[in-house]
């Protein structure tokens, strides 16, 4: 019987994380279009091009934390969310500093076989909180997919890709963890 519960529960998770991540992506959707509407706060009089640079450039993000990797990446972290779902997300962009496009390393993706399946991904990310003495790792679906951006290949010089990865929430009274990621630097990041 507790088989059957933990099968249960992990698939119970895996549909509130799909959920959680269909409902992200309608959400992001949702977002650029009424910005896309307004009308632009510029003193210039010829109008701003329509690109993903651009529109970056336009809005300001905080940074939460910059972790520095190998050949000039850089992860930056802009927000570690907590939902009502019981999930917390890390949201943030991975860029190339260096002088010469990057393959993002095989390492991010961890070493675990379930998620190494399927490509590159941040799949190797992990939060300790170490007054609570826990680990948590990315999510997985029930084919063992992680709910993280996956599909990485190579980035450009001064090019970003947005990312994100899900983990399951620290307790409400953890306020700030470790966040680690295989060829990158550890940093704190504080939780909302």
């Amino acid at each position: 019987m507790s088989v059957r519960y933990a099968w249960n529960r992990r698939g119970a998770v895996a549909v509130v994380a799909v959920t959680s991540v269909t409902l992200f992506m309608a959400g992001c959707g949702a977002e650029a279009k009424p910005q896309a509407d307004k009308p632009a706060a510029s003193t210039s009089a010829s109008p701003k091009p329509e690109s993903g640079t651009a529109s970056t450039a336009e809005q300001p993000v905080e940074e939460m934390a910059v972790l520095k990797g190998r050949k000039g990446l850089e992860l930056v972290i802009h927000s570690a969310e907590r939902d009502a779902g019981g999930f917390l997300t890390v949201k943030g962009q991975l860029r190339n500093t260096g002088d010469s496009g990057t393959a993002i390393p095989a390492q991010v993706s961890g070493d675990e076989t379930e998620v190494v399946k399927h490509g590159t991904s941040l799949g190797g990310a992990t939060l300790v909180d170490s007054v609570g003495k826990k680990r948590y790792y990315v999510l997985r679906d029930t084919d063992g997919r992680p709910l993280t951006t996956s599909g990485l290949g190579v980035v450009s010089t001064d090019d970003a890709v947005e990312v994100f990865m899900q983990f399951p929430a620290p307790p409400t009274s953890t306020t700030e963890v470790s966040f680690q990621l295989p060829t990158f630097e550890p940093a704190t990041l504080k939780l909302s």
